[in-house]
Formats: structure tokens, sequence, C-alpha cells
């Protein structure tokens, strides 16, 4: 310990001690500790957006810089110069600059941020400065330097960049009681946001990442301190047992998302066969699903619990004026830009001072020559003789600030006063030089230097539209490839408990009152996650939801469990329970929505005694008629009715109910079932998502009740019958129409005919049974082309076609052409060729079509049957037209008399 620390330390007697305080320790140490990492390892400079090291490597590379690649290992060697650190840390931050692909032009194997695989060593390895790099990152003349760490090397402050690198690049440190972490940005929305910054106008900007997958900004809070950013995988499905990752989110490399994905698979959340890496030159990850496993719902668990989504809280932290400041990428963008416009001022002002320098030295040489002032230093005798004798010379030309030109003076008009050394440098000039002199070039260059010094000025005086043409000219030059990835959406919020997969099975002892997943001995209930809620109701009329576990006990005699989902307002129970005091039967129908778990709820009036005579469990809120036989000992004088539970409201679950007897019940029977008395659901289809709800998003689908269902109508041909799930989720753009499925459905559909090639119209209706299988309903000859397909009633629609090289149009009513046939019927024939295009009219039907319509360029080519996976259609049902014009209305009239069509040309 050294004298100086002890001399520093006294007790509290003011003597002085061997000891050295903590609080010294902190005061002194850590503080210094902690303003270096801060300063010098972890945190960018607002200036140049660059770390220490990273700004070290740039500048020994331009140190470097012959044109030629560079061995790695031989850079790290130049920037230990400038770095008191050792040859490993200076190396991974070179790869992480040249991997950002912008700064660093790379050669050999550097890596791959997508994969997670390292780059080769440094021996092997080459790099030099990109063109952009050269560009906007160098100039000594308007760069501060210091002293690099040993004193033998000057090296830059900060690099005088002019270009917002921080924001494009991004970056990421922790340092000692603080932390950065800036996503990266698009480059060329960070230009055209610069050029709107100068031109006064509010911008935003919003990440943009190397690995593409997809981001919700909705919480990015322009990269402040307590926003967040979501970003996803992109994942396509395949086919119905096959689906595939296609882009990575953010800090994700392949290796790390098939691990995250084996875990998963592993702990039953989601149910996967094999995973395939087929990654190459784009990202492919191929998921084999289990059999019977719904490819929507598996997307969905992929996102709730494996690295396929991944949120990022921005925190941007740069030193400004050897200060950590924390700031939103607007700031720091302002900040940049202000920074450009400035570094570009200081550069016009020295390049302005340059051409008068070369101006100023041009003219006197010119003068110094033309009138053969060398002449006259021939008999001086002395250096001051020679000086003095130039410059009496020179005066007889020109005139200068401190000697203006008065009334009719014709010397020339210099733009500073002449000094000694100006003279000096006309006394070095060659006698070589002066024997050639050209007067005419010698005018030439200085007119040149005069009309740069003059767009120089303009430019000083319009600094602003020189800035931004400094921006265009950087998209211009560089902003080829380097579009936005990374697609801006928001997500749909991903409710854990309904994708993840039933990895578990639940049993119950209904007589000792257990449930869990571990009693395989007794009463198997259904499947569930092994993150679920469980409801469970006793006899006694109590219930309570529990955490799914092993085993829990939750009250004796169950009469009901089942898995619980929260805020499910449709589900309702429908009771009849005995109060213990008084011996009435009451009724109460009633739903679950909020509860405490663990903590168990009384459906009775909370007498002793009272018990659950009748219980039922309807998902739809179905009201049923029961019977009610009396005890035959009652006073009653009709001891069997019915009772209708319809007539009762649904209440929450601490009403008492309705009166249903007086008299001692002996037992309750079903009658039937009746319709929901919640009404029917109205649906809508999420467009963007694919996904059905009840939030109206989307497209309104209809009213379904109890047992109704859904058709869709594919782009193949195909159409599908489903029962209605709320989870599912449809491919929106493989879809021509879905609706609500009626006994009296009818297919319209028009159809180019491959074999024949004619145009054909059918109309069926759906005489297949089987759900969630697909029925093609087009012949499967190739060539095969789907125009039109609609589930509204008597469509009418315009449709056009070419004949003798022009085009005619003609509208057809579809019900009024042909009647209803078979669902694999060819159907009648429309035209005896193709149709250009095909766009809907009006139907009657209470749910209006969208507008789009199909055109020949946009359809659906079927063959042999598959369909081009990259063949755009645009459905022709759903849209809102215009209405008919009478002319349109008499073609209609005389389509509607057969099944032949004559066409007027």
């Amino acid at each position: 310990m050294s004298d100086e620390i002890k001399n520093k330390v006294t007790d509290t007697d003011g003597e002085g001690s061997d000891l050295v305080t903590l609080n010294h320790m902190y005061k002194e140490y850590f503080l210094d500790y902690a303003s270096y990492v801060i300063l010098e390892r972890a945190v960018p400079d607002i200036d140049d957006g660059l770390k220490p090291v990273q700004r070290r490597i740039l500048h020994a590379m331009k140190e470097m810089d012959d044109g030629r690649y560079h061995k790695v290992a031989n850079i790290i060697g130049q920037t230990m110069q400038y770095h008191p650190h050792g040859d490993a840390a200076i190396g991974d931050a070179l790869v992480n600059l040249g991997q950002k692909d912008l700064l660093i032009d790379c050669q050999g194997n550097w890596g791959d941020v997508r994969t997670g695989d390292s780059a080769a060593a440094p021996r092997y390895i080459e790099a030099r400065l990109t063109k952009f790099a050269l560009e906007v990152l160098f100039n000594p003349q308007t760069t501060e330097w210091q002293l690099s760490y040993d004193g033998r090397k000057k090296e830059p402050v900060s690099l005088p960049v002019k270009f917002p690198l921080v924001l494009s690049q991004g970056v990421e440190g922790i340092a000692v009681g603080l932390s950065t972490k800036i996503l990266p940005h698009n480059f060329i929305e960070l230009i055209k946001a610069s050029i709107k910054i100068l031109e006064g106008k509010k911008v935003k900007i919003y990440p943009d990442f190397q690995t593409g997958g997809m981001i919700d900004i909705s919480e990015y809070n322009d990269g402040k301190r307590g926003g967040r950013v979501k970003v996803r995988a992109k994942i396509k499905i395949v086919d119905k047992s096959n689906i595939s990752i296609v882009d990575l989110p953010f800090g994700v490399t392949t290796n790390t998302m098939i691990e995250s994905i084996l875990k998963a698979n592993d702990k039953g959340q989601i149910k996967i066969k094999k995973v395939i890496d087929n990654t190459a030159k784009n990202v492919e990850i191929l998921l084999e699903l289990m059999p019977g496993v719904s490819p929507d719902v598996t997307m969905d668990a992929l996102y709730a619990f494996t690295d396929c989504e991944v949120s990022y809280s921005p925190n941007a932290c740069v030193i400004v004026d050897n200060k950590p400041l924390f700031l939103d990428v607007l700031e720091i963008l302002e900040v940049s830009t202000m920074q450009t416009k400035e570094l570009l001022r200081r550069e016009l002002e020295i390049r302005k001072a340059e051409l008068e320098e070369k101006w100023h030295l041009a003219s006197l040489e010119k003068i110094f020559i033309e009138n053969r002032i060398y002449r006259d230093i021939e008999e001086c005798e002395t250096w001051d003789d020679v000086i003095k004798t130039i410059d009496t010379g020179l005066k007889k030309y020109v005139a200068t600030p401190s000697d203006p030109l008065s009334t009719g003076d014709t010397r020339l008009m210099l733009m500073r006063d002449i000094t000694e050394e100006d003279i000096v440098k006309l006394t070095e000039i060659k006698i070589k030089r002066i024997s050639k002199f050209n007067s005419f070039k010698a005018d030439e260059l200085m007119a040149g230097l005069l009309s740069e010094l003059e767009q120089v000025k303009h430019h000083l005086a319009h600094l602003t539209e020189y800035a931004i043409a400094y921006f265009e000219n950087l998209l211009t030059k560089y902003g080829k490839g380097k579009e936005r990835r990374t697609e801006i959406t928001n997500f749909v919020s991903i409710e854990i408990k309904e994708v993840v997969a039933n990895n578990a099975k639940l049993y119950v002892d209904r007589k000792e009152g257990f449930i869990g997943m571990g009693m395989k001995k007794d009463e198997f209930v259904c499947d569930c996650s092994d993150i679920a809620d469980i409801i469970a109701f006793t006899k006694d009329g109590k219930f309570k939801v529990v955490k799914v576990a092993d085993k829990v006990f939750v009250g004796k005699d169950i009469i009901h469990v089942d898995v619980w989902l929260k805020s499910d307002d449709r589900t309702t129970y429908n009771m009849i329970y005995l109060d213990g005091v008084s011996g009435k039967a009451m009724a109460k129908r009633f739903n679950v929505t909020a509860i405490t778990r663990d903590k168990e709820y009384d459906l009775t009036m909370g007498t002793k005694g009272s018990k659950v005579l009748y219980f039922t469990v309807n998902p739809n809120g179905e009201s049923e008629i029961v019977n009610i036989q009396l005890s035959p000992g009652s006073s009653a004088k009709k001891k069997i009715f019915d009772f209708d539970f319809a007539e009762l409201a649904i209440k929450g679950r601490g009403s008492q109910g309705n009166l249903v007897t007086k008299y001692p019940v002996k037992k309750v029977t079903q009658v039937s079932v009746g319709k929901s008395s919640l009404g029917a659901m109205k649906i809508w289809l999420d467009e963007v998502s694919g996904k059905l709800n009840q939030d109206e998003r989307g497209k309104y689908l209809g009213a379904f009740d109890t047992g109704c269902k859904l058709v869709t109508l594919y782009k193949d041909g195909a159409y599908e019958i489903n029962d209605l799930d709320l989870t599912k989720k449809f491919d929106v753009n493989n879809i021509v129409e879905i609706g609500k499925f009626e006994e009296d459905t009818i297919v319209n559909v028009i159809y180019h005919e491959g074999e024949k090639g004619w145009s054909m119209v059918k109309r069926f209706k759906i005489e297949t049974s089987t759900q969630d299988q697909k029925f093609s309903y087009l012949p499967e000859t190739p060539g095969t082309k789907l125009y039109y397909a609609t589930i509204l009633k008597n469509p009418v629609v315009q449709y056009l076609y070419k004949f003798g090289g022009q085009n005619v149009e003609k509208t057809l009513e579809l019900a009024s052409f042909i009647e209803v046939k078979g669902w694999k019927a060819l159907g009648n024939k429309l035209f005896e060729g193709k149709l250009t295009k095909v766009s809907f009219v009006s139907a009657d039907s209470e749910i209006i079509p969208s507008e789009t319509e199909t055109t020949e360029d946009e359809i659906v080519i079927k063959t042999e049957p598959t369909v081009k996976p990259d063949t755009q259609v645009k459905q022709a049902s759903l849209f809102d037209p215009e209405p008919p014009s009478e002319e349109d209305k008499n073609k209609k009239d005389r389509l509607s008399t057969g099944d032949t069509i004559e066409f007027d040309v």
C-alpha cells in the first residue's frame, strides 16, 4: 500500500491509519474505471457514431489504403498502434464492422450473421475500405487530432462523418452503470429523413435488419428508454404437414432458432416431427409437423414459445461532450444531419480559401512574367533589395485591400495583400517555366478558378440546398440494393393458452376430489397443456379454478371438470340446485369470465346442505328444456312438468337464481337442447392475419349460430367445408371467397377449360359432407383457369374478351344463363376463347364484396392440377362496382335467354 494512499486516510481522531476505506476506493478508483469504460469502450460518440476501437480500426485502414485488399492480421497490427488492448478485441470489432456490409469491403470467409458461423482466422481473410467509407468518413482538414496512448502517433478525436452512421449500423454496449442499444435503421430511409429535416419537415424512422423478418413498431417510441419492438421470423405454410421459416428475427441465428424449436418441442409446447436446415444463399428452416397438427396453430405456437418472436428494448445512449446522454433516434438523426451540414460548410470554406490562394498566386505569377519584373532584380546586390524590387514592381500592376483601386485605376484587384512569402515563391520560378509561359493558358486557369470560386460561394450562400444535394448524391451512388428488408406490421397478440399444444392429459378422481396430470389410473378428462387453468364444479354447488399440476385437490364429489379460458363469455352453465334450508329448487344460468385462482366460489345461497340437482355446460350459450319429477309424497298437484332454461337470463355466478319449485325434487332429465340464448355470433375475417374474430376486424362473414359452418372457395378451383373455429388461421392470399355455408348455398363459377379452350359457366350446390377436406370442382386438364367464383345469390358480372382485334364487353346474370347442376359438371359454354377480364356488378346479398377485379394477367393457372405459387389473383367477387348502364342491362337480357351467345362486333 503506497504512502500516498495511507496519507489520504484518517481515523476519527485525524491521525493516519494503515487501512484504506471502501468509501475512498469507490470514490477514486471505481468512478475512474466507470468513466473509462463508458467513454473509451462501450458507448459511441454522437459526432461519428463510433466506439473508440471502431474509430481506430477505420483510421488505421485509411492510413494503409492503396486501393488493394489487406490481410486482416496486418490491419489488426496497425490498429494496435492506436488501441491499447489485445488483438482479439480488435479482430472481433473488425469482423463485426465487416459483417454490417457498409464501411468495409470484405474478401474471404467473414462468417454469417444468419447462421452464427464465425469468420476465418485473420491471416486468411482480407479487407479494404468501401468507396462509401472513403467518401463520408475522412477529411484530414476537418479532423481534430490527438496523440495516441503512447504519444508516438496522432489519431482522430472523432472522424468527420457526414452520414447518420450510428443509426445505420446500430450499436450495443454494456458499460458500468449504464448500457446502450441503438437498433440499425434503413440506409435509404435515413438519407430521405435527413433531407426532410433539412427541408424543415417532420420525420419518422424505424429499425431495419439485415436478416429481414417482420417488426411491430407500435411501442418503439422513437428509440427512447422504455420503448419496445417485437421482431418476428417470416413463416410460410408449405402444405398441411410442412411449414418453412424463411427470414430470421434480428439477433437470432439458424442455430439458436433450431435450438429454441427443439426445446419447445421437448416441452410439448409444439409438435414437430423433424427440423431440416436448408439454409444456403437464403434462410430456410423446414419443419415437418406431426400427423393431425394444424400448421396455423403451430405457426402461432412458434411465435409464442420459440425465438421466432423476440423483443428488444432500445436504449439510445451516446457520448455528447464527454458525457453519456440518453436521446431518441430523431434527436440523434437531427444532430447528425446538422453536423453533416456544418462539415460541408467547413469543407466549402476550406475549398474557398484554397481557390482564392491559387488565384492569388496565379495572378502574381502572370504579372511577374508578362511584365518581366524578374529583369528588375538583375542588378540587386542583397536579398532585401530583391524582395523590395519585386514588391515595387508588382504594385504597379495590382491593387490590394490595403492599397485599393482609385478612380480610373486599371490595376488588377487582388483578394489579399502581397506577403513576403508570395514574393519568395516568385523568385523560385525556374527559367524554363518563364520561357514557356503561355498567357492564354494562364488566363484560362484563372478564369476556371474564378468560376469554381463563384460556385463555392453560391453553395455557401445556399448551404441547405447544397446539403440536400449531397444526401441525394449519396442516395443515387450507394442506395441501390439497400432497400428495406424488414416488413413493418402490427402483430396480432397471441394468447399462449390458445396456441400451446396439448402436451398433457387431465385426469380426475371425482369421489375424492383430485385432478391432475399424474393420475393416470383415474378417469381421463381431456388433453390439455401443462400451463392450462382447470375449472372444477362439485356436488355441493361450489367451484374452483386451479393451475394444472400432477395432483391438486379441488373438493370432493366433482360433477364437472374442464380447461378454463379467461374472458370466455359464451360458455354458459345451466344449473338447478337445492337450497339446504328452505328446500326450494332454484335454477340459474351464468358465465365464469374472471376469477381469482385457487379461490373457492359458492354458486348456491351458501346454506348448509345445499346441493346441485342438475348441471350442464353449453359452449355457445344454448338453452334447454328439462323435465322435473317431484317426489311422489309431495303435496304438489302437478308432480311432473317441463322447465325451459330459455326463460332465464344469463347472469353473474353470484346470483341466487329463479324458483323452480318449493317441493322436493326426485329427478331432473333433459328433454331437448335449444338455440343459443346469446344469439348468433357475428364473425369477421381479418384479411391480414387470416384469423376469424368478433372484433369487427376485416371482412364480415355473417352471423353464426350453433351448428353453422364455413365454406371456403380457393384459387386453385377447390372448396372446403369447416366448422366455425376461431383459432383457425386462413391463408387469405389463396382464398377467392369465404362465407357462411347454408344447405341451399350455390357456388357460381366462370372458368377457362384448358382442353377445349372455351370459357365456361357452372353453378352447383355443395353435395359433399366431409369436412376439413378440399374438393376440386374444376376439370384437372392442363391450362384450366379460374376466372371468377362466388357464393353470393344471383350474381351479375361484366366480362371482357377480344374479338376481331377489338375489346368486347358483356354483362351476364349467371342464374339466368345456367341452372344448378352437379358439382362435377363442366357447365355451359360462354365463349369459344379466353376472357381478358371479369368484374362483379351486383348480387342479392346483404354482405357487400370489396372492390377488386380479375384480369387476364392476374388469373390463377391450374396445371396438372398444381397451382403456380407465384401467380397473383384478385377475386372478382370482392368489390363494389358502379351500377350497370342501360346498354349493359339490355345485354344482360339478351344473355339470359339461352345457353349459347352470339357476340356483336
